[in-house]
């Protein structure tokens, strides 16, 4: 069975990426999320090959020079990228594989695999990232400027998606990725 591909999946912060990535691995069994690698250190709740794939900083280098990774990124000083083997076997296995990432690293990944498909998830108005990000209350006044700011400039890129998604109602969107992911799996057994 080879309908498995790579879903990326990316848009603002703040727009619900995540919320609509927790309620679709629970609805369907035919996928997983990506596994990053990174340098960063591991915290005792975490597993190897569970939350991140851990190595050292040559090890990395190493992956990067090899070109074994789709992406990567260095983020709060540490590295981050995405495993090419792990969503080449997942693939194989007929898995459609969620790889939830910033507009800088999906250009990285259009660049390095085929086997993509690039969904944007959009607010309904732009202001409700503003507000999403005000109701988080993690977020400073600077931090809020800068990521409102980030998404003026990603929403530009939206015409190198394959798909936008608007996410209104967190069932709604949810349902309308299920849609886009059993069409592209129709789509490749053809």
């Amino acid at each position: 069975m080879m309908d498995g591909f790579l879903l990326v999946l990316s848009g603002p912060s703040g727009v619900g990426k995540g919320t609509i990535v927790k309620e679709i691995m629970k609805q369907r069994d035919d996928i997983v999320t990506s596994i990053s690698v990174t340098t960063r250190y591991k915290r005792e709740t975490e597993e190897e090959g569970r939350e991140y794939f851990f190595k050292t900083v040559e090890e990395f280098n190493e992956l990067v020079n090899n070109n074994a990774l789709l992406e990567h990124a260095v983020v709060h000083g540490n590295k981050y990228g995405t495993p090419k083997h792990f969503v080449e076997e997942k693939i194989k296995e007929g898995k459609i594989v969620i790889l939830e990432i910033d507009f800088q690293g999906a250009i990285q990944v259009m660049n390095n695999f085929d086997n993509a498909v690039y969904v944007f998830v959009l607010p309904p108005r732009k202001k409700d990232i503003e507000d999403r990000l005000r109701h988080r209350g993690t977020e400073s006044e600077e931090k809020i400027k800068t990521r409102l700011e980030t998404a003026e400039k990603e929403l530009e890129q939206l015409k190198l998606y394959d798909y936008y998604l608007v996410n209104d109602y967190i069932d709604l969107a949810t349902k309308r990725l299920s849609d886009i992911m059993n069409e592209e799996k129709a789509k490749r057994r053809q």
